[in-house]
């Protein structure tokens, strides 16, 4: 997709970010989500508001130590036996105008 990886398996005192990346200005965090069939719901349905709200100081936390003031976006990648559905923007956080 022409993103720039900037950390992967991205470590924090608030959790695990699967993957961290550059789309242009925006910082995307990237939960990677597998199922190998949706019999329970897809992929993206089990992101709920506690990951949410975990993928959200994650976010902080990066955009902290790098002391800039980003764009970010919070994306799900499904991975099913068939492939890959990039979901982007798949939830919001509390950042003022989508910043930190």
């Amino acid at each position: 997709m022409g993103w720039r990886i900037l950390k992967t398996n991205y470590r924090t005192p608030y959790g695990e970010a699967d993957i961290v990346a550059q789309d242009g200005d925006t910082v995307v965090f990237c939960e990677v989500k597998a199922r190998l069939t949706d019999a329970y719901g897809s992929a993206a349905e089990a992101v709920e508001r506690h990951k949410q709200r975990r993928y959200t100081d994650i976010a902080r936390h990066f955009l902290q130590r790098a002391g800039q003031e980003l764009p970010v976006r919070f994306d799900v990648l499904e991975v099913y036996p068939g492939g890959v559905n990039h979901i982007p923007a798949a939830f919001d956080a509390c950042f003022p105008r989508g910043r930190y």
